[in-house]
């Protein structure tokens, strides 16, 4: 029997810290007035689960050397990386209602050299896995035994580099390194099949030779198992195909281009989108 992701991360209900956590970035947005809605809302159960209960990470030392190495490849999601690193202590939350100001660390994709937790500066879709496969083999010709994850849009598989990246990965047998996309089916302009059709995604990655897992992208304890399971290093590298609702959480946001991004946003609709959450 065929399980319908879809309709399981429709149907699946926030919990409380999913809805405390969708607060923040209410607060985020509220505080620099702009910012991609929709994308930080469909990742940010991923991201949850992979600093709640998979990454070896370190709040008070973001630099350690035995750290678990994460990758957000779709830089614009990055409120929902912020709220995450705010959460867990990196930087006070308090914070998160600069966003985007002129003094503030938190801009509009997350930024290395500004900002504890941050691994790679991305914006520009198509790159992160190629720094995450830099990674990977520096975990291998070092020896050591840290891990590295990165988390890409379904969007963003248009871009070419991502499959020269797969393919390298494949070859090397990058077993250290674990591929997350956040399958929303859409992307700025648009449902994904309408613009460049990914089907049959499972199959795709299979045949570039990565393991595929299939979840639920807001069911926390299935993402925590997933996510956490034990890696060959020199075995297969693996992909998770997370199926996500864009906006998640928010019945106005959910599924719609209107809210990938918006270069400005009122306080009515910041009171709105707050009652949504409160129903959800």
């Amino acid at each position: 029997m065929t399980t319908n992701y879809v309709e399981l991360a429709n149907k699946i209900a926030l919990d409380k810290r999913s809805r405390v956590l969708r607060s923040l970035v209410l607060d985020a947005l509220e505080g620099g007035g702009r910012g991609h809605l929709g994308p930080a809302l469909s990742l940010l159960e991923i991201v949850r689960a992979l600093y709640d209960s998979v990454l070896n990470h370190d709040p008070t030392n973001p630099l350690l050397a035995s750290r678990d190495r994460f990758v957000l490849s779709k830089g614009h999601g990055c409120l929902g990386l912020f709220t995450v690193l705010a959460d867990h202590g990196y930087f006070p939350t308090s914070e998160l209602r600069g966003f985007c100001g002129f003094e503030s660390n938190l801009g509009g994709h997350p930024e290395r050299a500004t900002l504890p937790g941050i691994e790679f500066s991305t914006g520009a879709l198509g790159h992160g896995l190629s720094v995450g496969i830099g990674m990977a083999m520096a975990s291998r010709l070092r020896n050591e035994k840290w891990r590295t994850f990165v988390l890409l849009g379904d969007g963003e598989l248009n871009e070419g580099s991502v499959w020269e990246g797969a393919m390298h990965a494949s070859q090397h047998q990058l077993g250290a390194l674990t591929v997350i996309v956040d399958f929303n089916r859409m992307q700025a302009s648009g449902d994904i099949d309408s613009i460049v059709s990914l089907a049959p995604l499972a199959a795709k990655w299979e045949a570039f030779g990565f393991e595929v897992t299939e979840v639920n992208g807001h069911d926390i304890e299935q993402l925590a198992e997933v996510l956490g399971n034990s890696i060959n290093p020199l075995g297969k590298p693996r992909v998770v195909i997370a199926h996500t609702v864009k906006g998640k959480g928010f019945a106005s946001a959910e599924n719609s281009t209107a809210w990938h991004h918006k270069a400005k946003i009122t306080k009515d609709e910041i009171i709105i989108l707050r009652r949504e959450l409160q129903a959800s």
